[in-house]
């Protein structure tokens, strides 16, 4: 199983115009953090791209290409790209440009967004939030396949036998599908043999248990092999030297941004209760080494996944104990699965 992270790029809105200070010292923290992840042993480092005040990251493949000069071996990926409202070809081109950059290390990770910023901001309309992202992903594997392409769609001019370049060092990018929980997302991805990540942000540990079921029986149904299946999942995390402290350390900041979200969405308020209980019974993968080796190993247990992704929340934890968690992530808590995992 693959380890990793993944980060939106958490910032304190600055309602400026220039001078974007904040913005400025958060995306240096990143590339620090994807060096030290790729220093300590992590497979994989993700950045989720978002068009809002409060995450950084609008544009991952940016970021990511200057993680790539300053790192060896880590996969750099998004999590995700938006595609229903990106160009498929300029996505796979500056991709492409990443994984030359890389030395093929560059991955997609595509999603059709849990924000819809994007949509009014590139000119979509959102009642066609299914039917883009269908028509893109098409496009995106057919240019992924193909040196010359030859596509017709209905949200975007044909491309009649053109080539798209650069083309990547690997013989094709890895794209993953990303889900929130959909089952049709589950269904499409297993009809089409793609790798798959969900991510488990709420709700019972095992709460996504039939949703990972109907993947694989998906994929078996269409007659791909399932032992070969890439299935990932995605939880809050946060590691501290003790437990308590990791709790104390990330409630302030995962209230803040869950309530901030919340009031966008009409959720209820959350409250430290209610984060204690996903923390002990959930998915949240907040605690001190141990705890989180026993989770990690509980969670492959019911999802028998190939990847786990720790979803890093920054921003306004001082930037050195996130560096710590990452520490302690690469140097303790990986090396301790793999050993259970036998890998």
């Amino acid at each position: 199983m693959e380890l990793g992270i993944s980060s939106f790029g958490e910032i304190t809105p600055e309602r400026v115009a220039g001078k974007a200070v904040n913005a400025h010292k958060r995306v240096h923290e990143l590339l620090e953090e994807i060096k030290l992840a790729d220093e300590v042993g992590l497979d994989v480092f993700a950045l989720g791209e978002h068009h809002r005040p409060d995450f950084v990251v609008s544009s991952p493949e940016t970021i990511l290409a200057a993680a790539a000069a300053i790192t060896k071996r880590i996969k750099l990926s998004s999590s995700v790209t938006v595609l229903s409202s990106v160009d498929p070809v300029r996505t796979f081109q500056q991709f492409s440009t990443l994984d030359l950059i890389s030395d093929g290390r560059a991955e997609i990770m595509a999603g059709r967004g849990s924000f819809i910023e994007s949509f009014p901001l590139f000119g979509y309309d959102l009642k066609d939030y299914d039917a883009l992202f269908i028509e893109k992903l098409d496009l995106l594997l057919n240019i992924n396949q193909h040196e010359i392409v030859n596509w017709k769609g209905k949200f975007r001019p044909s491309i009649p036998n053109r080539g798209v370049y650069p083309r990547p060092i690997q013989a094709s990018l890895p794209v993953w599908l990303a889900a929130g929980g959909t089952p049709a997302s589950a269904v499409r991805a297993g009809k089409m043999n793609l790798p798959l990540t969900v991510a488990i942000l709420g709700g019972p540990t095992n709460g996504f248990v039939s949703f990972a079921e109907l993947y694989r029986k998906s994929a078996q149904e269409a007659g791909h092999d399932v032992s070969s299946l890439q299935f990932a999942i995605s939880t809050h995390f946060f590691a501290a030297d003790d437990s308590e402290q990791a709790s104390d350390d990330l409630y302030p900041t995962y209230e803040k941004m869950m309530n901030r979200i919340g009031r966008e969405r009409g959720w209820s308020p959350i409250e430290r209760q209610y984060f204690e209980a996903l923390r002990r019974g959930g998915p949240l993968m907040v605690g001190d080494v141990n705890e989180i080796i026993d989770k990690i190993l509980h969670m492959h247990e019911l999802y028998h996944n190939t990847r786990y992704l720790a979803q890093l929340i920054g921003g306004e934890i001082p930037h050195e104990k996130v560096m710590h968690a990452i520490e302690l992530y690469g140097t303790q808590i990986a090396p301790a699965v793999r050993k259970a995992l036998g890998s």
